[in-house]
């Protein structure tokens, strides 16, 4: 790999032991991808994966204590993804032992080292960081080290920024370092699509589940989708926003999706259109019974597959404003058809603090929350990775949640009437 005479200092020790640790870190993981230089991370804030204070993680914190105490600290600040555990979500006696004392006994701790090192903000969890409430939301172009799959996902998609599908600690370094490996999706030819999905569906297709098809399928490729425009527009919208937002988080999950072009929307498509496309590319066409062929085939891992709900969450990645807002009238509608006054199975919103806290300037607040719906901040996954919540049947709208842990996936229909009506 190409160093310059400044990435060369660092690696020789010009700012110390442990930045040239961090730079022989950030070279040898560039030299796994091939890439052939580094380039300078570009954008003001950095965003990290590793939120949560879980007690077997020891090293990581031994790495950020070491960094803090040399003074090797990035500089940028950052959000991170969501706290793994809120008091109002619904959790027994043995399930919250479990959590506090077995699972995420050191969350006090790490959340006091990821202070040290730059958190933008003391709420600063979330996995949507790129929501204007938070405020860290990369420009076009910008070089990012971010690790968190379903905001790499949207911000190289909708935001147009560059950032490859890094892992966890990997993110900080390369925030450390101040660059990152020139390989992947940095590169003009890397953001080229290998396939071409079409749509002809004939309605409007449920956001994660056609993620998740199209995840499967192309896997780690870049899809160009020609045809959903047609359903939620040629503007990036908060409408179409909110939607690409779940749409790629599922397509990052169920397959290792780190971009996709949407045909006259997103802004790389818009730009160039079909020359995004590689010679050669191959063809997915998504009808409706190709997205009901791939419901079908999800798996029900509960004990007893035909268990009533214990449980449902929404917001894996967490809902926007728009969506808390939408919901409410939903929930609101869908308790009224059905003769009930709050919803028949437990109800977790999840949303950032940010997205929270302006939610809760609006009139849809006090109307959700009449509803029995609890709005929380956290990560679902981190919370049904307690092996006695995942023995809970758990429903929700989520693929990534799904994909995950024990959840069952629903469509939002589905959802809404099973929380509302009790009716599967």
């Amino acid at each position: 790999m190409f160093l310059t005479e400044e990435q060369k200092a660092i690696l020789n020790g010009s700012k110390g032991e442990t930045m040239a640790k961090v730079m022989e870190t950030v070279v040898r993981y560039g030299e796994l991808f091939g890439a052939e230089r580094l380039v300078p991370v570009t954008s003001k804030y950095n965003h990290l994966v590793t939120s949560f204070g879980l007690k077997m993680i020891g090293p990581v914190y031994d790495i950020m204590s070491e960094l803090i105490n040399s003074g090797a600290v990035s500089g940028q600040k950052f959000s991170v993804d969501p706290r793994p555990v809120d008091p109002k979500v619904p959790a027994n006696f043995l399930q919250k032992l479990i959590f506090n004392k077995f699972m995420y006994s050191k969350q006090d701790f790490y959340e006091g080292q990821l202070n040290a090192l730059g958190l933008m903000d003391k709420d600063a969890f979330t996995c949507t960081c790129y929501m204007d409430e938070v405020g860290n939301k990369p420009a076009r172009g910008e070089v990012l080290s971010w690790a968190e799959s379903s905001a790499v996902v949207y911000a190289n998609s909708v935001l147009g920024a560059r950032c490859n599908r890094n892992s966890g600690i990997i993110d900080i370094m390369g925030s450390v370092a101040g660059f990152v490996p020139e390989f992947g999706l940095l590169t003009d030819e890397g953001r080229r699509a290998d396939w071409i999905v079409e749509i002809k569906t004939t309605k409007k297709p449920e956001a994660q589940l056609l993620g998740s098809a199209i995840g499967m399928k192309v896997m780690e490729d870049v899809p160009y989708v020609k045809g959903l425009d047609k359903w939620i527009g040629s503007e990036l919208d908060d409408a179409a926003c909110t939607y690409l937002k779940d749409f790629g988080a599922a397509t990052a999950s169920n397959g290792a999706v780190g971009l996709y072009h949407i045909e006259n929307l997103t802004p790389e498509a818009k730009d160039m259109g079909e020359a995004l496309v590689k010679e050669g590319a191959k063809v997915y066409v998504i009808d409706d019974a190709e997205l009901e062929r791939v419901y079908r085939e999800y798996p029900v891992i509960w004990k007893n597959p035909d268990a009533k709900p214990k449980l449902c969450f929404m917001g894996c990645p967490h809902m926007s404003l728009e969506q808390l807002k939408s919901w409410t009238d939903k929930v609101e509608a869908g308790l009224k058809e059905a003769g009930n006054k709050k919803v028949v199975i437990p109800t977790v919103f999840t949303a950032a603090p940010a997205v929270i806290r302006e939610f809760e300037k609006t009139e849809y607040a006090a109307r959700l929350k009449a509803t029995g719906v609890v709005v929380s901040y956290i990560c679902p996954l981190m919370y049904m990775n307690n092996p006695l919540c995942g023995k809970v049947p758990v429903i929700t709208s989520s693929n990534k949640l799904r994909t995950y842990t024990t959840a069952k996936y629903c469509t939002d229909d589905e959802i809404l009437a099973q929380i509302t009506k009790g009716v599967k």
